[in-house]
C-alpha cells in the first residue's frame, strides 16, 4: 500500500464473475473502480476464489464494500423458489463472497453500497425476493433489461424518490433519471430494508437499510455508468467514500 493511498478509505469491489476474473475481462469491472478513485477511495477488487482465511484477512483491511452488477442471477434457491424459465445461471463463487461481504459489513458496521445484482444479492441475504424476469412477471412497457452488448442506445426511465430518505437527501430532490440495464428486481424487501425509489411501473429502484444506523444502500440501476456526468451517480459514490473515512479502520502493517 503506498503512502498516498494509505490515507484513502479501502472499499472492497468483487469481481462481477469468476469468469470474468480468470480471463482477464475487466472492461465492465474498471467503471465501479474508477467510480471509487473519483470519490477519493481506494478500490480493492475482491477475487472470487479466496479461501475463508485470506478472505477475512483481506476484508478486516476495508472500510466499506461496493457489490457489483454481474450478468449471473441469484440463485432463486436462496429465497425458496423454482427456478423460472428465464433466469439466468447463477454464480455460486460471486453469491459466496456476497454473502461473506455482506455478513462482514454487517458485523462490522461497515457500510455499503450494492449495485444491481448487488442489491438482489442484499435483499436476499437479508431474506427477502426476487421478480426472476421483469417483462414476464409485470408485462411491463419500460425497458429495464438494455442489453449493452447490442450497440442500442442505452436505456433511460424515471424513478420517483420517497420525501425524506437518505437517498432523496443525497439526490437533492424526489425524481431522477436513471440507467437500466436488468431482468430481476426485488419482489419482497428484505429485514428491515426501506423501499426509497420506485420506477413508474413500480419495479423498486432503490432501498435502504433501517437496522440501525449503518450507512447501507442499494440502487437497481448503474451509477458507474453515469459516475462521470451524473451528479446523483457522482454523490452516491461520495457518500460510500465520505462515510467509509470516517470510520477508517486502522493501516495494517
Amino acid at each position: 500500500m503506498t503512502t498516498e493511498n494509505s490515507h484513502k478509505p479501502r472499499i472492497g469491489v468483487p469481481y462481477r464473475t469468476r469468469k470474468e476474473e480468470l480471463t482477464g475481462k475487466r472492461g465492465k469491472m474498471e467503471k465501479y473502480l474508477a467510480s471509487v478513485r473519483q470519490a477519493g477511495g481506494e478500490p480493492v477488487a475482491v477475487s472470487l476464489g479466496l479461501h475463508s482465511e485470506e478472505f477475512k484477512r483481506l476484508a478486516a483491511t476495508f472500510d466499506a464494500v461496493l457489490l457489483t452488477g454481474s450478468p449471473a442471477d441469484v440463485d432463486p434457491a436462496r429465497f425458496g423458489a423454482g427456478r423460472e424459465p428465464k433466469c439466468a445461471d447463477p454464480d455460486p463463487d460471486r453469491e459466496r463472497t456476497d454473502f461473506a461481504l455482506l455478513e462482514h459489513c454487517f458485523a462490522e458496521q461497515k457500510p455499503l453500497l450494492a449495485i444491481c445484482f448487488g442489491i438482489q444479492s442484499l435483499n436476499v441475504f437479508l431474506s427477502g425476493t426476487l421478480i426472476q424476469d421483469i417483462p414476464s412477471d409485470l408485462g411491463t412497457s419500460i425497458t429495464h433489461d438494455w442489453d449493452s452488448d447490442k450497440g442500442e442506445p442505452e436505456a433511460f426511465h424515471a424513478a420517483r424518490i420517497e420525501p425524506g430518505s437518505r437517498l432523496a437527501q443525497i439526490a437533492g430532490a424526489t425524481e431522477a433519471v436513471v440507467n437500466s440495464s436488468h431482468h430481476q428486481s426485488i419482489r419482497e424487501p428484505g429485514r428491515n430494508l426501506r423501499v426509497v425509489s420506485r420506477a413508474p411501473d413500480g419495479v423498486i429502484e432503490a432501498v435502504e437499510w433501517t437496522g440501525d444506523s449503518n450507512w447501507v444502500m442499494g440502487v437497481q440501476w448503474h451509477p458507474e455508468r453515469m459516475a462521470e456526468t451524473d451528479p446523483l451517480a457522482q454523490e452516491l459514490f461520495r457518500g460510500l467514500v465520505g462515510v467509509a473515512a470516517s470510520r477508517k479502520v486502522p493501516a495494517r502493517a
